[in-house]
């Protein structure tokens, strides 16, 4: 099981629900943004959301739930709800960084590959003082398409000069583990309770799971 984790040159990381404990922000955000309009979530309504482009995701909630609002109103007003808790208050998950100060030390590069827009991730990861330890770090809004797509994963092998092939992908979305699965990587799915329901079918396709980051060490 471990020897794909020691046979990749690089790891691509998705932030929100796998090195970040953050979807419960978005939770939060959008009930106070729709309750506001009288609309209520429903369960499957942050998980669509983690697969999207912030610019899909303002999309498919305005025709969801009919609003008036531009995309770019939503955003807007997303980013504001949301800058305040990823500069101050969202942490890693327990255990992950020694995970990535082991694999820097391995000589492995490292990436981002998040929905979150650049002033977000890149507030949280220096308030939590890891953004340094990346060699790259992309959002799928400069990409303009979701991890449901590959072209966010090609981006940023071009950019770390590693094939795909050798490139290992941590993410707790069926869906964007089923993208890098199909571009030839190997991908390690990451319990999050807000993608619980997808945790059997994740299993299927990844090369690993785990529960926590304290388990990713039993898969060296």
């Amino acid at each position: 099981m471990g020897e794909f984790i020691m046979n990749c040159d690089a790891a691509i990381f998705d932030l929100d629900g796998t090195i970040l404990d953050s979807l419960w922000v978005w939770e939060d955000i959008s009930k106070d943004f729709l309750s506001k309009k009288g609309k209520d979530i429903p369960v499957t309504y942050i998980q669509e959301l983690c697969s999207k482009s912030f610019q899909e995701a303002a999309e498919y909630t305005i025709r969801l739930f009919m609003l008036s609002e531009t995309s770019q109103e939503v955003i807007s007003e997303w980013n504001r709800l949301a800058l305040i808790e990823y500069k101050h208050n969202i942490k890693l998950k327990k255990y992950c960084l020694p995970y990535l100060q082991y694999l820097k030390e391995e000589g492995k590069k490292l990436a981002i590959a998040t929905s979150l827009p650049r002033i977000l991730c890149d507030s949280c990861l220096i308030s939590n003082g890891i953004y340094d330890m990346f060699d790259v770090i992309r959002s799928t809004d400069e990409i303009g398409r979701g991890k449901n797509f590959p072209d966010i994963f090609e981006k940023i092998s071009d950019e770390l000069k590693v094939p795909l092939s050798r490139t290992l992908f941590f993410d707790d979305s069926l869906s964007a583990l089923v993208t890098a699965k199909k571009l030839g990587m190997k991908v390690v799915g990451v319990y999050d309770k807000y993608y619980a329901s997808d945790k059997t079918e994740i299993i299927k396709v990844a090369d690993g799971y785990i529960e926590s980051w304290e388990n990713v060490w039993n898969l060296l």
